[in-house]
Order: C-alpha cells, then sequence, then structure tokens
C-alpha cells in the first residue's frame, strides 16, 4: 500500500485590492479549487491591517496563510502595508504576493525590499488575468508548504 501522506492543508487568503473587477477576476479564477479554504477581501491597506487585529484576537477567525496584494490603493497603498505587516512577529511569515499594474522598477524593488515573497504584475486582458490567477493557484495553493497555524 502507497502511504501518499495527509490531504493538503486548506489555505486561507486575504486579497486587498480596491478594484471591484480584479478582486471579481480573481474569486472566479479561484472559484472550483479545492486548496483553499476561504478568501477575504480588504479594499485597503488599513482594512487590511484591521483584518489582521481582529484575526489575532478571535477564537472563529484565523489569520491568513497567504496574502495578495495590490499596491496603488486609497487611504494606505501596497507598499505602506507591506512595512507595517512585516513589522509584526506574528504576521512577518505569512507570504505576500505583490499582484498590481505597476511593472515600475522603482515598485518591484521598493516591494521586495519590504520582503514581499514575490511579484507579479497583473495582465490586462481577462484570459491573461485568469492564466496567472492559475499560476498563483498552482503554486501557492498545491506546492508551497506554510508554517503551522499557531
Amino acid at each position: 500500500m502507497i502511504d501518499i501522506g495527509p490531504p493538503p492543508r486548506l489555505i486561507d487568503i486575504l486579497l486587498i485590492d480596491d478594484d471591484p473587477g480584479d478582486i471579481l477576476l480573481t474569486k472566479k479564477a479561484l472559484t472550483g479549487s479545492k486548496l483553499y479554504n476561504t478568501l477575504n477581501v480588504a479594499a485597503d491597506g488599513v482594512e487590511a491591517l484591521e483584518y489582521l487585529r481582529s484575526a489575532e484576537e478571535s477564537e472563529r477567525k484565523q489569520l491568513p496563510d497567504l496574502i495578495l496584494l495590490d499596491l496603488n490603493m486609497p487611504r494606505m497603498d501596497g507598499r505602506e502595508f507591506l512595512r507595517e505587516v512585516k513589522q509584526v512577529p506574528a504576521w512577518k511569515r505569512i507570504p505576500v504576493v505583490v499582484l498590481t499594474t505597476s511593472d515600475a522598477e522603482k515598485d518591484i524593488l521598493k516591494s521586495y525590499d519590504l520582503h514581499a515573497s514575490c511579484y507579479i504584475t497583473k495582465p490586462i486582458g481577462l484570459d491573461q488575468f485568469q492564466e496567472v490567477v492559475n499560476s498563483i493557484k498552482g503554486f501557492w495553493l498545491a506546492i508551497v508548504k506554510y508554517p503551522p497555524k499557531s
């Protein structure tokens, strides 16, 4: 008998984006995947930090395993969010995938300087966007090993 090990752990995702179209496309691309448990959405960095704080204090809500982060948002943008999230010991291990329209070298360098796990430029077309999210899903949801939830 071959032991294939335990089933993969379901992944909790926090999507931080202010564009309703991109949120819908991301949700649609992830639909049907049995590899994630929840997808929560925050419209900007302020809302995302509030979500993380409430998850730490709640017995019912958990910190996300993965954060998908847009850079250009109102109130607190993705760069400011990265700076904040990587300062908190309980949050710094959460992988942050920057998923943004910017392909500016300064944004790429700044994101990695702020400890982003990777940087992906959002494509313009629907099919290409679906392909990018499927690639994220294939790698971050099916292959990556996450630290245990505390």
